[in-house]
């Protein structure tokens, strides 16, 4: 017996529309890539998402089409994730970080019809467009007095194709389960991959993160992602926040301590969201200056694990509860948020920062589990570690065109490569990436946990921790860290104080010190970069 229930389709469009409705005055300001401040409404945005959505039906644009863009958070570009999935087309973000042959392979890989980009890569765009197999026209995101001389042929210009069509634009009706994004892994190893979300997917994982369990987004914030909207969806932040009409703050380019955090102030921000090193940059400008948040309240931190030190100057000095958050791309990203439990009210702080280093407990919609080396599922106890698997309604079933053939298992559990621990109130930790653990004499040693402990260290700015060969142990850690400007840190300044809380075998054998480290284009360290510079390293 079916239930008598009205059988709506989930789809992208019903978000801006819900917005426009019910939250029609909240505001999305922008920092624009021209320079001033841009501030409009839902109901503004809702409007030029179906003029947008005309003109690329003008432009023959069809259902399925991918529609490519490569631009930072703003408006238009939130307009762009409504207009052209909301269509019934595939938005593609691209991550203009990648190598210019990533990117190529990835605009020929996914057929893009068009290509929409943001002015300070039109010399990229230049550069690769002879290799360009499927783009038919690009558009320029700006206005025509911002329009630049660009040999790219069939250019046109954003503002001018928009306002070339009113909004007398209805939404089609869809399966639920069309396409309506594409991402790609970052391809730190081999050609990058496809992530195809759907309508229903991308509005489930939205609804995730609006539960008290998932991140709480609600009516009630000023939302500042400093995750890019080319990377996973800005971690699914303009769909949620579209869906609860929270004002959305879009930093474009300027991502430096200064520049987050006067628009934090201007816009009085109450909740935010990015990787660490982002907020590296910020709590160095903000220590620097003496400054503090008057409005800022909560940080959600993902893409890589979040330093004890982090978490506790943030918490200690600036009054700024941590969420600490994992996912990846084929997980939409959101999969884990390490909210405290009922029964943690009342424990120290310092046992409340213990915890808070965690990734998490699964929200609703994501089941988990870690299972051994013969693939048996290991126990919730905090201490067996594994390999993390993952499914669920917003989990990548596959990838695009059928690229790494066996993505999930014949029961729908999808591999994350990570390494974690889960402990009996369901809390999961990242250990290590399985291919970064250190394998030390029978002992697994987490690459993370050092290098979260090395941060610590007075004087480092940055570090990361590589296993080098030996001839005894097999494989020992090496720490390889930035000193902090004018800092004067030594090898034995950072061992003694990994000595508090690391085990004697856990400790590094050596200490490398670098004017940087190498960064991958979503921001993360490229330990296969470190790998091969120090194969041949000589341990003392």
């Amino acid at each position: 017996m079916l239930g008598l229930m009205q059988n709506k389709s989930l789809l992208i469009s019903s978000l801006i529309e819900h917005a426009e409705k019910q939250y029609r005055d909240s505001e999305i300001v922008s920092r624009t890539i021209e320079g001033p401040i841009h501030r409009y409404t839902y109901a503004d945005c809702a409007k030029r998402s179906r003029q947008l959505a005309k003109a690329l039906t003008k432009l023959g644009v069809q259902q399925g089409d991918r529609v490519g863009t490569m631009a930072f958070n703003g408006y238009r570009h939130v307009e762009l994730y409504f207009g052209v999935s909301g269509m019934g087309a595939v938005c593609h973000t691209v991550n203009p970080r990648l190598s210019p042959e990533h990117v190529i392979y990835i605009l020929n890989h996914a057929e893009d019809k068009f290509f929409f980009f943001d002015l300070p890569f039109v010399p990229l765009l230049e550069a690769v467009e002879d290799k360009l197999t499927s783009v038919k026209g690009f558009v320029v995101m700006t206005d025509k007095a911002h329009m630049p001389q660009t040999k790219l042929k069939n250019v046109m210009c954003y503002e001018d194709i928009v306002n070339a069509e009113d909004d007398d634009y209805q939404w089609p009706d869809m399966d639920e389960n069309t396409a309506s994004a594409l991402c790609y892994t970052s391809g730190t190893t081999g050609n990058p991959k496809g992530v195809l979300y759907s309508h229903r997917s991308t509005v489930l994982h939205a609804l995730a993160g609006l539960t008290v369990d998932g991140i709480g987004y609600s009516n009630k914030d000023a939302i500042l992602p400093v995750v890019p909207m080319f990377h996973v969806n800005a971690w699914g932040i303009p769909y949620s926040s579209a869906m609860c009409g929270a004002k959305m703050v879009m930093p474009g380019a300027l991502m430096d301590g200064k520049s987050i955090y006067e628009l934090m102030e201007m816009e009085q921000v109450t909740l935010s969201a990015g990787v660490p090193t982002v907020w590296m940059m910020l709590l160095a400008y903000v220590k620097e200056t003496g400054k503090k948040f008057s409005s800022m309240r909560r940080t959600v931190i993902g893409g890589s694990a979040a330093p004890r030190s982090m978490i506790e100057t943030f918490r200690n000095d600036y009054n700024v509860d941590v969420l600490h958050a994992w996912g990846m791309t084929e997980t939409s990203p959101l999969g884990t948020a390490c909210h405290l439990k009922k029964k943690h009210e009342g424990i120290s702080e310092e046992d409340i920062v213990t915890l808070s280093l965690k990734q998490g407990r699964a929200v609703y919609g994501v089941e988990m589990k870690i299972v051994g080396m013969n693939g048996e599922e290991l126990p919730w106890d905090g201490k067996a570690c594994g390999n993390l698997l993952v499914r669920g309604p917003w989990i990548a079933s596959g990838y695009f065109k059928g690229e790494g053939k066996g993505a999930v298992d014949a029961d729908g559990w999808f591999d994350t490569g990570d390494v974690s621990t889960i402990d009996e109130d369901g809390y999961m930790q990242i250990t290590d990436r399985d291919k970064d653990v250190i394998k030390s004499g029978g002992e697994w040693i987490s690459s993370i946990d050092v290098e979260n402990e090395t941060v610590g260290v007075p004087g480092i700015a940055e570090a990361a921790v590589i296993a080098v060969p030996h001839p005894k142990w097999d494989e020992r850690p090496l720490v390889i860290a930035v000193k902090q400007k004018g800092a004067n840190v030594t090898k034995q300044d950072v061992i003694d104080h990994l000595s508090k809380t690391l085990a004697k075998w856990q400790l590094p054998d050596d200490v490398v010190f670098v004017d940087a480290l190498p960064h991958g284009a979503t921001g993360k360290l490229l330990k296969n970069v470190l790998r091969a510079e120090y194969k041949d390293y000589k341990l003392p």
